[in-house]
C-alpha cells in the first residue's frame, strides 16, 4: 500500500482532532514506545521484506544483535528486558518451570499463575517509572498483568493473542492521544506472528517473510500515525526481538525415555531444554545414568552450570538441567512434538549460538542517527529505558554503558 493510502486508513481509524495534539506537544516529555517481535532474528532484517524496520535502522540505531538471556525463551527474556536482571535473580526461569517453596507449576495458559505475583521477582520498569509519578501502559508484557510489588501500571490488558495487530496498534495511538495529564510516559507493543511462523516452518526467510511483512506493516500504521499527529520525532521508539529461531527436524530429536525411567523422575518442559527434578539422594545416580547418554546432549547438575548463564542462583533451578545442541530437541514418547510435521524452529538453547541472537533498533529524538552498536546482552535495556524516562533506576545485572555513543 502506498502512502496516501496508508494514511487514509490512519486518519479513518484514529480521528483524533489534530489541534488538540498540537497544544499538548509543547508541554509533554518524548512517550518511550518499546516494540518486541518474539523469535525476530537480526538477519532477518536484511533478508526479508521490512521496510519500515529497515527504515527505523537506518534513521537510527541498530545493534549488530542482542544477546538474550539463558533459557532463551520468551517469559524470560522479556522479562530480563525490563527488570534488568537474569533469570536466576528475577525467577522466571522458563515458560513452564516448578517452584519447589510453593510446590506449583507455572505455565503461560495457567492464567491463575501468570497473574500472581509471587512468581515475579526484580522491579520492571512500569514499576520504577510509577513509583516515581510516571503513568505506563505496558501492553500484553509478560509480567504487566500481576501486581509485582502491590503495584500495577496505569494501563494494562489480559494477552489477548486473537486482538489484531491493527486494533493493537489502535490502541497505542490511542493511549498517545490523552491529554497531558492521563497519557502514560511508558507504552509497550507486542507482535507474537514471527514466532509463531518459526515455530511451524523453521526460520528460513521464505518460511517467515510473510509474518514479518504483516508485523511491519503494522509498523508501519504507527508510524504513519504518529507523523500525522506529530509526534514521530517527539517519540523515542525501541524495537526488540526476545531471541533468535533454530532450524529443528525429526531426525534430530533425543529420546529420553531411551535412557531413564520418566516414572523415577519430575520433567518440566520439553525440547531444547529439559528440567528434571529429583530427591537430593537420587540426583548423581540420574545424573550418571544421563551423562554421556548422548552426543548431542549436555547433562548438568546445578552447581556446574556455566557462570555465564547467570541462571543457577535461584531455586527454580532444577537438580538436574539438559541442554541440547543447536536444532536438536529432547523429547518423550508420551509426548511426541512431531504429530503435524517432521520440521520446525525452536529457542531456548545455549545463548551463545548465533542463531538465538536477538534484535535491536531505536529512533527518536534522544538517539543518534546511524550508528551501529557491537552486541550486548538483554540486561542493559532497563537501564537505557529508566535513563529515556527520567527515572532513578534500581540495582539491575545490566547499565548504560552500551548505548553510550548511540545517545545525543
Amino acid at each position: 500500500m502506498n502512502r496516501v493510502g496508508r494514511i487514509a486508513i490512519v486518519l479513518l481509524l484514529f480521528a483524533f482532532p489534530n489541534f488538540l495534539w498540537a497544544q499538548q506537544t509543547d508541554t509533554l516529555r518524548p512517550t518511550v514506545i518499546l516494540i518486541s517481535i518474539d523469535g525476530f532474528r537480526p538477519d532477518y532484517l536484511d533478508s526479508t521484506d521490512c521496510p519500515n524496520l529497515r527504515w527505523l535502522a537506518s534513521e537510527g540505531v541498530r545493534a549488530e544483535w542482542m544477546i538474550p538471556v539463558f533459557p532463551t525463551k520468551t517469559f524470560p527474556n522479556h522479562y530480563s528486558i525490563v527488570t534488568g536482571l537474569h533469570p536466576g535473580h528475577h525467577g522466571i526461569t522458563a515458560n513452564t518451570m516448578y517452584d519447589p517453596k510453593f510446590d506449583a507449576l507455572f505455565t503461560m495458559r495457567k492464567r491463575e499463575e501468570v497473574t500472581n505475583a509471587r512468581w515475579w521477582g526484580g522491579e520492571p520498569i512500569w514499576v520504577t517509572a510509577e513509583k516515581q509519578g510516571l503513568k505506563t501502559a505496558p501492553f500484553f508484557w509478560p509480567g504487566s498483568e500481576a501486581p509485582i510489588g502491590g503495584k500495577r501500571p496505569t494501563y494494562w490488558l489480559r494477552y489477548d493473542g486473537s486482538m489484531s495487530y491493527m486494533a493493537r496498534v489502535r490502541k497505542v495511538l490511542a493511549w498517545m492521544s490523552e491529554p497531558p495529564d492521563r497519557r502514560p510516559s511508558l507504552i509497550t507493543l507486542y507482535f507474537e506472528g514471527v514466532d509463531h511462523a518459526g515455530h511451524e516452518y523453521g526460520p528460513s526467510f521464505a518460511a517467515v517473510d510473510t509474518a514479518v511483512r504483516k508485523v511491519d506493516g503494522a509498523l508501519g500504521t504507527l508510524l504513519e500515525g504518529l507523523d500525522i499527529k506529530n509526534q514521530l520525532d517527539r517519540t523515542n521508539i525501541i524495537v526488540v526481538s526476545d531471541h533468535g529461531m533454530a532450524a529443528t527436524e525429526k531426525d534430530k530429536t533425543i529420546w529420553l525415555d531411551e535412557y531413564i525411567g520418566l516414572d523415577s523422575v519430575r520433567t518440566v518442559d520439553w525440547g531444547p531444554i529439559v528440567s528434571v527434578w529429583v530427591d537430593s539422594g537420587h540426583v548423581q545416580p540420574v545424573f550418571q545414568a544421563l551423562s554421556g547418554a548422548h552426543p548431542h546432549m549436555k547433562v548438568y547438575r546445578k552447581a556446574d552450570l556455566p557462570d555465564r548463564w547467570y541462571y543457577r542462583d535461584h531455586r527454580r533451578v532444577a537438580p538436574i538441567t539438559l541442554v541440547a545442541d543447536d536444532g536438536w530437541m529432547i523429547a518423550s514418547k508420551r509426548f511426541n512434538p512431531w504429530q503435524r510435521s517432521d520440521h520446525g524452529g525452536n529457542h531456548g538453547y545455549d545463548n551463545a549460538n548465533p542463531s538465538m541472537r536477538a534484535l535491536f533498533l531505536a529512533r527518536g529524538p534522544s538517539f543518534r542517527r546511524g550508528v551501529v552498536l557491537p552486541p550486548f546482552q538483554v540486561v542493559h535495556v532497563y537501564s537505557l529505558l529508566a535513563h529515556l524516562l527520567g527515572v532513578a533506576p534500581v540495582q539491575t545485572d545490566g547499565n548504560l554503558e552500551p548505548f553510550r555513543k548511540a545517545l545525543r
